[in-house]
Formats: C-alpha cells, structure tokens, sequence
C-alpha cells in the first residue's frame, strides 16, 4: 500500500483532544487527551473545554508525528473536525489546523464529525460494502444513516429530543452517578434485572428517536418511591440501571430494525461513542443474529471521540479533491450530507 495521502488530523468538537496520522488509509497513530476537569460539574464546561484543548493540542500532535514517525514536512495535508460539537471547542482546532496547514503550504479538509464516526469502520476490517445502514449512537446525537458511499450518506431517521448518550447520562446523574454516568450505568446495568422496572419507550413515526419522555418518566418515579423510601435508589440500582439501559436499547433496536426492512438493506453497522456500551453491542448482535444482518462494529477505542476517524473520512475526502478554504469556518451544527 502506498504511504500517500499522508494526513495529520485534530479531533477537538468536544472534551477530548485528539491527534492522528493516517498514511495512504493505514493508520499511523492516534493519541487522545481527555479533560479530566468535567467531572466536578456533572457535565461539559464549554469554556473549560476549550481552554484545555489550548493545552493539549501541540503535545498529542507532537505524539501523534512521532508516535508515526513522521515531521511535519513529511505531511500532504491537515485536517480538523469541522462541526458539528461545541463552538468554542471547534474553535480552537480549526485555527490550529488551519494556521498549520497555511504554515506548511498543505491542503486542509474539514471533517464532519458525524462522517467520521461512520467512517471509523473503515479503520479495521471487515469493512462495510456500500450501501449500508449505520446507526450511529452519541452524546449528542442519534442518527440513522443510509451510507451510500463515502461522500454520499442520507439521515433517514435522528433524535427530536434528547440523544441516547444523553439519556444515559442524565438519568445517571438521577441516580447519583458520577459523570460521565453512560458508563457507569452500563456496569451496573450488568448485575440488575431489565425487567423489573418498566419505563416508557418513545413511540415515534417513522424511523426518529425521543428519549426525553424516558429521562422525565425516570425522575417522577425515583421522586415517588425515594419519598416513601429515602433508600430506594441505592437499594435497587442495578435493577434501576439495567431497567433504564434496556428501555433506551429496545427504542433503538425498535427503529433500526424498522429501517433495515424498509430499506433492504442486509450489511448494518454500529457507530458512535454509546457503542461502547456493552448491552447495546450485545443486542444489536442478537438482533443481527435473529435478522440475518452481516453487522458491523468498530473497535472500541474508534467508537469514541478520537482523531483516527476524522483523519479515515479526510482520506476519502483528499482522494475527492474535497479541501477547503482558509475562509472555512466550525459549525456547531453541522447536517450531515
């Protein structure tokens, strides 16, 4: 395989800073800085957010050229995620990438961070044949995708309200979780019974999402019972945790095999950080299994927010021709085309 396009990319749409090289689709390196400062809070200080990534970007992009071997000159082109995630986050990345590749004379590519999480399969093997059905589970966005090719992909169905990785942080934190309480939860939810606390699974049209009727559901029934009973919480959290998890799996499950069936499509895929969550994998495996699905899951350290994907989906972009401007600039709200 030939070392070209080689391609330093900047992951910064959120908490985490993230470096990485990819050398003619072969990744090189890939180094993650997380912001530990968050979780005194319970969530994402924006403002702290962009000031540790101030901090953290010249030496995970310092790790990530050695960690390949590679200097700087040694680059074809800078890319950095464009949107969508926090602005004041993809702020700081942007300008560093962008006063990089304007300081080497390379090309630069804007990523869009949803792109690049469904790329992330590609990093591995097996990979997906086109055209296939991605569901793509973050904190800040649920999305079904019709992925046509690498620059082609269709949202058919996302959230109206609150993500799924939300609604397992948020009804964590009901529980007294620490943040971030996904996690947390899912370990919990291993030991408990799904079924003995039933919550409601958001019927909605179509192929979107709703979880915010979940998130309201569980903090009225925690006010109920923990008036009657101040310790029912930690009494009953396992099954508190593994009733919550089942509820959110069983809506996406709900969806996705819906579209799958509408759509025809055989070869599905699983992207996103809450596909790290072990009882979804475990389900959608299931699922796969009872459908006849050949299904397809990235390695849990590209489900997460990291750069190896924004540098995979900005290869496919450089063997396009698709780079952008200095005038480009972030959008927290970037659609996904």
């Amino acid at each position: 395989m030939s070392d070209f396009p080689r391609i330093l990319a900047l992951e910064s749409s959120c908490d985490d800073t993230g470096a990485a090289v990819l050398a003619g689709g072969r990744l090189l390196s890939n180094v993650v800085a997380t912001q530990k400062v968050h979780e005194q809070y319970g969530g994402v200080v924006p403002e702290l957010a962009s000031r540790a990534h101030q901090q953290h970007l010249l030496p995970v992009v310092a790790a990530a050229l050695r960690d390949a071997g590679l200097v700087k000159t040694d680059l074809d082109a800078v890319a950095v995620t464009q949107g969508p995630g926090l602005l004041g986050s993809l702020l700081v990345g942007g300008m560093f990438a962008k006063t990089l590749a304007l300081a080497l004379g390379k090309p630069l590519i804007m990523v869009n961070h949803m792109r690049a999480h469904i790329l992330a399969h590609f990093l591995g093997s097996p990979v997906p044949a086109f055209p296939f059905l991605c569901l793509t589970v973050s904190g800040g966005h649920t999305q079904l995708v019709v992925v046509r090719s690498a620059l082609d992909m269709e949202v058919i169905g996302q959230t109206i309200d609150d993500a799924a990785g939300e609604a397992f942080d948020k009804t964590a934190k009901l529980l007294g979780l620490p943040y971030p309480g996904g996690p947390h939860l899912d370990k919990l939810a291993q030991h408990g019974d799904p079924l003995r606390f039933a919550f409601p699974v958001g019927a909605m049209a179509g192929y979107d999402f709703s979880f915010s009727g979940l998130k309201t559901a569980v903090l009225y029934f925690l006010k109920k019972e923990t008036a009657k009973n101040a310790d029912f919480v930690a009494q009953n959290l396992a099954d508190l945790c593994a009733g919550i998890q089942y509820t959110i799996i069983t809506t996406l499950l709900r969806q996705l095999r819906r579209a799958a069936a509408d759509t025809g499509l055989t070869q599905v895929a699983l992207a996103g950080g809450v596909a790290a969550n072990s009882g979804l994998r475990a389900a959608v495996h299931a699922e796969a299994a009872a459908q006849g699905w050949q299904l397809f899951i990235p390695a849990l350290a590209f489900c997460t927010d990291n750069a190896a994907m924004v540098a995979q989906a900005a290869h496919f972009q450089f063997l396009a021709g698709d780079f952008a401007t200095q005038l480009a600039s972030p959008d927290p709200r970037l659609k996904l085309r």
